[in-house]
C-alpha cells in the first residue's frame, strides 16, 4: 500500500485545518494510501519532520500551512536523496505560492487537486540562508509578513499586512548593492531586492509569466529615487507594467548579492539572516501536485517535452 503522511501548523491562519481531518484522512485513505498525521510544536519542526518523510520513504507528502510551514517542509525535502511527491492544502494568511499555482484555502478543493492533479518538477534556489521556493527579498516592506501581529492576523487575514505597511510608508531604506549574476554586474543605490520564482509576492503580481521549472529566478530591483519609491511600487504593484523607469528585471541561474543593508531578508514570509548572499537555483529539485492547466502555463520544460513529442 502506498504511504502518505500529513504534516500541518495548527497554528496557522485560523487555525481550522485540524478540524478538517478526518475528512481529509479518509478521502486519502479512500484513494489507496496509509495515512500518518503529525502536527508541528515548535518552529522549524517541520523541516526535521520533512526529512523523516524523505527517510522513511513515503509516497506522497500533504503540507498544511502558511508560507513558513511550506518554506520549512522544502528546507526538510530539498537536501535529501528520496523526495516524495507534495500536495498542499493552503491555510496561512497570504499562501503566495498557492495563490501563483492556483491552489485554493479550501480544504475539499485543494485536496481535488492532490488527487486529480498532475505532479510537475520544479525549481527551488538555495542560498547561504537555506533552500527558498518562491522569493527572498529585502528593503522595504519585507518584514510586514513576520512583524505583523498573529492576533491581528488571525483577526483581519490579509488587512492585517496593509495595517503594518501604511507604517512603513515613511520609511524607505537606501542600500548599496553589487549584484553579479549569469550576463554582468549591478551596481547601484536601491530600496528593494527580491529574488523570486513565483507569479505572486506579499499578493501583488511581481512576475507577469514566471516560468518555474527552467533553473533560473526572476530578479526584480527597484532603484532608491527620493520621494518617489511609494509611487514606483504602487505602479509595480498595482498596475503591473512590463516596463517601468527605476525597476530592473531580469533572469539568471545563480547571483551574489552584496549589501550594506543591516537589515534581515526575507525568505519565503520568514525572517531570514542579514548580509551577503549567494544564490543558485537547483532546477526541477521538488515534485508538486497541480491542475493540468498550470502545469502548461509555468511548466516550461513540460510543454516543451511535449512539444518533441
Amino acid at each position: 500500500m502506498k504511504r502518505c503522511l500529513i504534516i500541518y501548523n495548527p497554528e496557522s491562519g485560523k487555525k481550522q485545518f485540524v478540524h478538517h481531518l478526518p475528512y481529509v484522512t479518509n478521502r486519502i485513505s479512500e484513494a489507496g494510501y496509509d495515512v500518518s498525521v503529525v502536527a508541528t510544536e515548535r518552529p522549524k519542526h517541520a523541516i526535521h519532520l520533512a526529512k523523516e518523510a524523505c527517510n522513511q520513504i513515503y509516497d506522497l507528502l500533504i503540507i498544511s500551512g502558511g508560507d513558513g510551514t511550506l518554506h520549512e517542509c522544502i528546507n526538510g525535502v530539498a537536501g535529501s536523496e528520496y523526495k516524495p511527491k507534495i500536495g498542499y492544502i493552503p491555510s496561512g494568511t497570504a499562501c503566495d505560492l498557492a495563490s501563483t499555482l492556483r491552489i485554493p484555502k479550501k480544504v475539499d478543493k485543494a485536496l481535488d487537486i492532490i488527487l486529480t492533479g498532475v505532479p510537475v518538477k520544479m525549481d527551488v534556489a538555495k542560498s547561504n540562508n537555506g533552500y527558498f521556493i518562491y522569493v527572498t527579498a529585502i528593503g522595504t516592506y519585507v518584514d510586514i509578513s513576520y512583524v505583523t501581529d498573529s492576533k491581528l492576523k488571525k483577526y483581519f487575514g490579509y488587512f492585517a499586512y496593509l495595517l503594518t505597511g501604511i507604517k512603513e510608508f515613511f520609511t524607505i531604506p537606501m542600500m548599496k548593492t553589487k549584484i553579479i549574476h549569469d550576463n554582468g554586474t549591478f551596481r547601484g543605490y536601491f530600496s528593494l531586492i527580491m529574488v523570486v520564482n513565483s507569479k505572486k509576492v506579499a499578493g501583488f503580481n511581481i512576475v507577469n509569466k514566471p516560468v518555474l521549472d527552467d533553473g533560473k529566478v526572476d530578479v526584480v530591483l527597484y532603484k532608491y529615487i527620493p520621494l518617489l519609491n511609494n509611487l514606483i511600487y504602487f505602479i509595480s504593484f498595482v498596475l503591473s507594467p512590463k516596463i517601468l523607469p527605476g525597476v530592473y528585471k531580469f533572469r539568471t541561474s545563480r547571483l551574489k548579492i552584496y549589501t550594506d543593508h543591516h537589515h534581515k531578508w526575507n525568505t519565503d514570509g520568514e525572517e531570514s539572516n542579514s548580509g551577503n548572499l549567494n544564490i543558485h537555483v537547483q532546477k526541477q529539485a521538488i515534485e508538486i501536485i497541480v491542475k493540468e492547466n498550470i502545469k502548461n502555463k509555468y511548466f516550461k520544460e513540460v510543454k516543451h517535452e511535449k512539444e518533441s513529442n
